[in-house]
């Protein structure tokens, strides 16, 4: 893969992360106050390169990298075509320990003991009605090579699967798994890795093979865990307003049957926005924050003027998710 690797730094509070496969994990130092982390790159296609393959080489989920690429043939992208490589992601709010996972992100924070760094990794989630809880709830178990008994539910659903499937290649929790104070319900691999970045589980949390493998070996029974939904995340950086809006799991669905998005504004966005901007709320491009919501790219993206610059315009809207956050 040849990365393409011209764009300046987005801020100094930004820890920056270079685009370059393999990639098993995103690993960040913290500062104190510090509320993202990350950066948007570019790569250049081959012929025989499809999303999905840029997807796990990146440590991406597909649908985070379909939908900031609209337009682009996720399975014939073509010979030197300039794909956007996400990854400068906001911060969850709420406590910094333990795994945190936004399911309308689709992404994991794992915050380890010492509060100085943080990794992230892209997780498949559930379809719809088979959600995971919300809420807070810890690991009590860690499996090698696990077994996987069939919910009564699932054989249901799927009357032609056995009631219990053994470790091995066609286990669908992989090689690794971490079961949760909820039951039933675990954070695992997966033998279908094109899941990742997709709803596609009855509930659990599907990895990577290679993301599970080093997640497991970091963390312990014990371990907190916090499930939020929440499709608007708000942070200031450099004195700037950034807002980042993710799909909902409609939106989700729509792009892997490559049909084309609803644009509806999530509920909350306005006032989410307006109470993250606090005494700047006229300060904020708010026709801007209206096109974040409809098109929920998922990139962090200003929407209040550069302190020294409060009087430019804004950036044209459907280069802002970029423009506003380019990085090496």
């Amino acid at each position: 893969m040849r990365m393409n690797s011209t764009w300046p730094p987005i801020a100094a509070l930004v820890a920056l992360a270079v685009c370059a496969p393999p990639v098993t994990a995103k690993e960040f130092p913290l500062e104190p106050g510090q509320v993202a982390i990350g950066s948007v790159g570019d790569y250049t296609t081959e012929d025989k390169d499809t999303l999905l393959d840029i997807a796990r080489s990146n440590d991406l989920g597909y649908t985070e990298l379909v939908i900031v690429n609209p337009g682009v043939n996720p399975w014939v992208p073509g010979q030197d075509k300039r794909i956007i490589v996400p990854g400068f992601y906001l911060l969850p709010d709420g406590p910094r320990r333990g795994i945190v996972l936004n399911l309308p992100e689709q992404r994991v924070f794992y915050f380890p003991p010492g509060g100085n760094r943080v990794e992230t990794y892209p997780i498949g989630a559930g379809v719809e009605g088979r959600l995971t809880p919300l809420g807070v709830t810890h690991i009590v178990s860690k499996q090698v090579h696990p077994g996987w008994s069939v919910p009564a539910s699932i054989r249901k659903e799927r009357p032609e699967l056995p009631a219990y499937v053994p470790p091995g290649p066609d286990n669908p929790m992989g090689d690794l798994a971490m079961g949760l104070a909820w039951s039933g319900f675990y954070l695992h691999g997966t033998n279908k890795p094109d899941g990742v970045g997709r709803n596609v589980s009855h509930g659990c949390i599907h990895f990577y093979p290679e993301d599970i493998d080093r997640l497991f070996h970091e963390v312990s029974t014990g371990t907190s865990v916090r499930v939020i939904n929440q499709e608007v995340m708000t942070g200031w950086i450099n004195n700037q307003l950034y807002v980042a809006v993710f799909p909902n799991k409609e939106q989700v669905d729509q792009v892997d049957l490559e049909q084309p998005m609803t644009r509806t504004l999530p509920a909350d966005l306005i006032q989410r926005v307006r109470t993250a901007a606090g005494d700047h709320a006229d300060e904020v491009d708010w026709a801007l924050v209206t096109h974040l919501g409809l098109e929920r790219r998922g990139i962090p993206t200003a929407v209040t003027p550069p302190v020294e610059a409060a009087d430019e315009p804004s950036p044209d809207l459907d280069q802002s998710p970029v423009a506003s956050t380019q990085a090496q």
